[in-house]
């Protein structure tokens, strides 16, 4: 197969998680010269293939091969990868097969690395995403096979292939407050304390509102609400409490510690509880590592662009591995239209990801 023709076939796997679609055992046998190591967990399956070249660095490839539902009105079949105009349409198109497609046929036709290559595999990546990556890791770790640098191939570029990278990601903090008020009659609200006129006049302070400024990588964290809601559905009764959630994209300039403070602040004098969870915690690999250096090089010299370093979007599995002290990033294809009815890529694009992952591979060592 060529790239072209994997990337089709591996679109036409219905593979919606926690299923892989029969993807992961189809490229344990692709790559045959590879050692693979099963990691399934319930029913997500989870594959590390790697091969030792010589006594050099490990770099690794990782990914997902599940998508999210297809949904309805497609003008194609989403589990058929239609082909028209330079577009391949299909799920997972931009998300992610398209990079899981590259560098599986970049890896099968390396003759020659100073290293180890490896590619990581998760059909959990758009699920709860507790048995996918996070127990390959542990497994590495384990048995000391921890890489040294990892290209997450999620889509990230923008405008036009090649014109960014991510070298880092926000964190995600939820949050949920409870204003606690006294029920009553809405004909004497003055006999009850109604929650929603307690938090009324504090929301233009809170909604919306910076809580840093940011940084070179980081766009400020911003305190996000995200739902509010109060009462019996009835018109003549005062609640007796609200619910507010709300979201702050975090930086590494922000915490769980300010956030708490910015919300006591803000809710001076009200009676009410607050719970926060941490979804992801924000990281950033430094742009003067190599890995950094290398694929900014592997990009320019297949599409003469130097690409910006954002920590733009949501989250990916890449927020797994940088605790664990290895560099990573991630690169692939423009993500226009990731999760949407009729998503696609072009051609181009495709051949253009596997092109950067050879020349990466090529001017690592």
């Amino acid at each position: 197969m060529n790239i072209i023709e994997l990337f089709k076939y591996m679109i036409g796997c219905k593979s919606e998680t926690p299923s892989d679609g029969g993807l992961l055992d189809f490229i344990e046998e692709y790559l045959p010269d590879f050692t693979a190591i099963r990691v399934d967990v319930e029913d997500v399956k989870n594959l590390f293939i790697y091969k030792k070249f010589g006594e050099g660095e490990h770099l690794c490839f990782a990914g997902h091969v599940d998508v999210v539902p297809a949904g309805d009105n497609w003008d194609t079949n989403p589990y058929e990868a239609v082909e028209k105009d330079g577009y391949i349409y299909g799920r997972g198109t931009q998300d992610m097969k398209s990079g899981v497609a590259a560098f599986t046929q970049a890896l099968k036709e390396v003759e020659d690395f100073d290293g180890t290559l490896s590619l990581l595999l998760t059909s959990d990546e758009e699920g709860e995403a507790i048995n996918g990556t996070v127990k390959v890791l542990e497994f590495l770790q384990n048995n000391d096979l921890l890489p040294d640098a990892v290209v997450v191939a999620e889509p990230t570029c923008e405008e036009e292939f090649g014109d960014a990278i991510k070298v880092g990601r926000r964190g995600s903090i939820n949050g949920y407050i409870t204003v606690h008020g006294k029920q009553g009659h809405a004909a004497y609200p003055e006999k009850g304390i109604n929650p929603v006129n307690l938090i009324a006049p504090r929301l233009a302070n809170m909604a919306g509102v910076d809580l840093d400024n940011g940084d070179e990588y980081f766009s400020p964290s911003k305190f996000v609400v995200t739902d509010i809601r109060a009462g019996m559905q009835v018109t003549n009764v005062t609640p007796n409490e609200l619910k507010m959630m709300f979201n702050v994209r975090n930086t590494t300039l922000t915490s769980q510690k300010e956030v708490r403070e910015f919300v006591a602040k803000n809710l001076e004098g009200i009676s009410y509880d607050l719970r926060l969870t941490q979804g992801s915690y924000p990281f950033r690999t430094d742009t003067d590592t190599k890995l950094v250096k290398k694929i900014d090089e592997a990009i320019e010299a297949v599409t003469s662009l130097r690409p910006k370093h954002s920590t733009a979007g949501g989250t990916s599995d890449a927020r797994f591995i940088a605790p664990l002290g290895v560099d990573v990033i991630e690169f692939g294809v423009k993500n226009d239209t990731i999760h949407s009815v009729n998503e696609r890529t072009t051609v181009a694009e495709v051949e253009g990801l596997y092109k950067v992952f050879k020349k990466l591979i090529e001017v690592w060592n």
